[in-house]
This record gives structure tokens, C-alpha cells and sequence, in this order.
């Protein structure tokens, strides 16, 4: 029904050009309905700004009023709470750090279950726990909307670059709706299953991740260690069976490469913090299904000793400068 209800707007050509904000025309912004977007951080300010270069209004909200600034002189309205987003908007984007993020803002008192129409699509890209995800949407489905889950993997530059993945939990019948806009700001837009799968794809990815990255730093250091330059060991692994994006892409030691967090003293990029709280989401989700995921639990462990030793608003690759500082100690 709610696809019926949005039917209108799919008549509209997605032809445009992805260059500079000047190229949107005013006949191109007028001839895509308003989206609405909760959430304007490290990665939902990107992720807004690439739909605005699609042509799509925005009327957004954050709880951070200076976050806002950005987006709103690009052409944003700006509103005081999410349920005016709702008011004024029957798509919805939500990009929040956590799951008490997300039910604040959906069921809250200012919440967007407050003033949501019946028919309305409800977005959230927040990496939180699956069984909120289908919380909120019964919620939602009550009040008449429709809620997906389609959390993201690729961090800040990808966002900024409009080439992240989501990963879409909901009703299949809804999935061409939500791709329309996710693609304005992915390259890929992967359909998981019902509500609460593209929470549990975003999950494994990121264990895998954290794990991976752990790996890198330790094999890095130890090389180091041994005598080995940091960026012929970094080629020779990325030539060999030791590959994998934390070596090749993101790698964590200083000056190995460019325009990566451990070049700029892991600032930006995807918080120690974060990661931690993502790697929680794993582990209760294991212990809830009775997986073992023994290097999961460790790799949690490391990112939580992180976090209470000042790493938390570094970027997680910073765990090779946590190693550096432990074997320091010994």
C-alpha cells in the first residue's frame, strides 16, 4: 500500500549531473518531493549533502544545531525535531550513533511516529541492535508507515564519495522504493531479507572488520619489530595471501599511506567508540543465538581497553598505536 501511495514520484527521471551544488537547477528541485533526513554527523552530513546534489529538498534535523549549518546553506530546510521532519516529509532517512538513538527519535515524544503520514517510508542507516530494528517497525506499521533497516559499510570517504554499501532489511515489495534514494548516496544497495537482516549483514561485517584490523596492526608491528620497513612489508603482504583491506586500503601505521586516518593521527574516519559498540551488538547477538565467536570477544575486549585508555574518539585503526604503547609498558 505504501508503494501505491509513493507511486507518483517514480515517474520522475533520475538524469543529473553529480557535479557541484551550482548544477542543480531550481526545475530539478522542484520536481522531486522533499526527503527527510535525522541525523547530520561524520556520515549522515555527506549522505545528505549527495541527495541534495540529486536534486532531492531536504528538510533535516540533529540534535546538534551546529551540525546542521553545512546542509542548511546548500539549501536544506531546518527544523527542531524530528517530528516536524515527519511533518513535512513522507521519506525519511535516520543516520544515528545507537540504538537509544533511534528509539528517542522514532518513539519519542518529539518523535517521528509523532506526526508520521500513513504511507510514509522510514530509512534508518544507523548500525543498531536488530531486534530494535523490528521494534520500530511494528511501531511504525501501526501508525500506518513503512520502516527498513539499510545500515552502511564504508565509512566517511565512501560517504562523502556517494560509493558506500547498505544493506536493506524490510518488504521486499518496498526495496525499488528505498533504492531509489539509497542509491544517490551508495554504489551498492544489497536487499538482506525482512527488517533486522541488513542490521545482522552490518554486524558480521564489522566483527570481521575489528578482527581483521587487530590482525594487520599486529603483523605490521611485529614486521616493524623485526627489522622490516613498514611500507615494503605493507607491499608484500598486499601482493601476498595476507591481504585484506585493512593491509591494502586503511592500513594503520603512520605513513605507510595517504589520506587515511593513521596519516592524520587517526583523526576522522570510523571511532574507536563506535567500533566497540558494534562489536557489543556481535556479542550479544552471539551469546543470544549460542554462536561461538571467541576472536569476536576478543577483539571487543581490545576495543573496550581502547576506549577507556583515550582511544575512543580516534579512528579504530588507531589499535596499532594502542599496541605500540602496551609493548612500551612491558
Amino acid at each position: 500500500m505504501a508503494a501505491v501511495l509513493r507511486g507518483s514520484r517514480y515517474l520522475v527521471g533520475r538524469s543529473f549531473n553529480h557535479g557541484a551544488f551550482a548544477f542543480v537547477s531550481s526545475r530539478s528541485m522542484a520536481s522531486k518531493t522533499p526527503v527527510g533526513f535525522v541525523g547530520l554527523g561524520n556520515m549522515g552530513n555527506p549522505m545528505a549533502k549527495n541527495l541534495l546534489k540529486h536534486g532531492y529538498p531536504i528538510i533535516a534535523t540533529d540534535v546538534f544545531p551546529e551540525s546542521c549549518k553545512e546542509v542548511q546553506e546548500l539549501g536544506a530546510q531546518i527544523v527542531d525535531s524530528p517530528a516536524e521532519v515527519a511533518d513535512k516529509a513522507d521519506r525519511i532517512i535516520t543516520m544515528l550513533p545507537s540504538s537509544p538513538n533511534v528509539m528517542e527519535v522514532y518513539t519519542g515524544s518529539n518523535g517521528i511516529l509523532k506526526k508520521v503520514k500513513k504511507g510514509s517510508l522510514l530509512i534508518d542507516s544507523s548500525t543498531i541492535d536488530p531486534t530494535v530494528s523490528k521494534e520500530m517497525a511494528a511501531a511504525a506499521e501501526k501508525m500506518g508507515a513503512v520502516f527498513m533497516d539499510a545500515p552502511v559499510s564504508g565509512g566517511v570517504g565512501a560517504a562523502s564519495s556517494a560509493k558506500l554499501t547498505f544493506m536493506v532489511g524490510g518488504a521486499e515489495e518496498e526495496f525499488t522504493a528505498a533504492k531509489e534514494l539509497l542509491s544517490c548516496m551508495g554504489a551498492n544497495v544489497v536487499y538482506c531479507g525482512q527488517v533486522g537482516t541488513g542490521q545482522a549483514a552490518k554486524i558480521c561485517n564489522n566483527m570481521l572488520l575489528a578482527i581483521g584490523m587487530i590482525g594487520t596492526a599486529e603483523t605490521m608491528n611485529l614486521g616493524i619489530r623485526l627489522g622490516l620497513d613498514p611500507k615494503l612489508l605493507a607491499k608484500i603482504l598486499n601482493m601476498s595471501s595476507g591481504r585484506c583491506w585493512s593491509s591494502d586500503t586503511y592500513n594503520p601505521v603512520p605513513g605507510v599511506m595517504e589520506g587515511v586516518p593513521s596519516g592524520n593521527n587517526y583523526q576522522g574516519g570510523f571511532g574507536t567508540q563506535l567500533m566497540a559498540k558494534d562489536l557489543g551488538l556481535a556479542q550479544n547477538t552471539a551469546t543470544n543465538t549460542k554462536t561461538p565467536v571467541p576472536l569476536g570477544s576478543l577483539a571487543h575486549q581490545i576495543y573496550r581497553m581502547m576506549c577507556a585508555r583515550g582511544y575512543a574518539s580516534k579512528d579504530f585503526s588507531s589499535v596499532f598505536a594502542f599496541l605500540r604503547e602496551e609493548e612500551g609498558q612491558q
